[in-house]
């Protein structure tokens, strides 16, 4: 069950802090560590860092995006220490364990953490279908990036050792993986831009809403077909109308 859930640290910027996240996962069980744009990668700091921990290392997968590191996910968390103007749903540590370990059967869970300085980014936070918060003294809120990764692995060995090495629970509900979502938001934009339905001058706010909106109801195969068959079909009516000669 913990192999199918990746930890996906994106444009880390200390190396130590890899080689300590390798540490923290391998102690619980987990191994599948993808890295997107770190600063410095391979380094000899995060060997030292990961303290026999290199097999995890050795094993992480480095990616360009984000898009390519969601890659055949279709539950993806991610972290957040900040409350965001367009609320999300949002999970404890305790409860993203238990959603996690619900899915791993049907597809590969993505759990998300961004940068030492700032965390994720509003883009990044709109390819989450749930944002994870750990409850912290307000007075002194700040968790290392590793430390934050040992807590979510740890609510996952527990919760995987409270299942009894089954899913929490079965659906024949299959949602399309990140990849897929990201272009068919891009398809979702471009024709609502064709229709003249998005202003092109302030396309984020609606996009965002719109992103929430679907990333609340997972479409699946089916479902992302229908959806981009309509997209199509509202393109062709707009270009037709839109041709003098047709």
């Amino acid at each position: 069950m913990l192999q199918r859930v990746r930890v996906v640290l994106i444009n880390t910027t200390h190396p130590g802090n890899i080689g300590a996240t390798a540490r923290a996962m391998k102690v619980m069980g987990l191994d599948n560590l993808h890295l997107v744009t770190p600063e410095c990668f391979p380094n000899a700091d995060a060997t030292a860092l990961a303290s026999g921990a290199d097999d995890v290392l050795q094993r992480a997968k480095v990616h360009p995006t984000l898009e390519s590191a969601l890659s055949g996910c279709g539950l993806v968390l991610g972290t957040s220490a900040r409350l965001r103007s367009l609320a999300m749903p949002q999970l404890d540590a305790r409860e993203a364990a238990r959603r996690a370990l619900a899915e791993v059967a049907q597809h590969e869970v993505a759990l998300l953490f961004g940068r030492e300085r700032y965390g994720l980014t509003n883009e990044e936070m709109q390819c989450c279908h749930n944002l994870v918060h750990i409850p912290s003294n307000p007075g002194y809120s700040s968790l290392n990036l590793a430390q934050a990764v040992q807590i979510l692995c740890y609510e996952l060995r527990m919760s995987a050792m409270d299942s009894d090495g089954q899913a929490l629970e079965q659906s024949g509900h299959v949602p399309v993986d990140g990849l897929q979502m990201e272009r068919f938001y891009r398809h979702l934009e471009q024709a609502l831009l064709d229709i003249r339905f998005l202003n092109p001058a302030q396309p984020r706010k609606l996009m965002m809403r719109l992103r929430r909106l679907f990333n609340r109801s997972r479409p699946d195969q089916n479902e992302i077909n229908i959806l981009r068959g309509i997209l199509t079909a509202a393109q062709e009516v707009r270009n037709k109308s839109a041709d003098p000669e047709a």
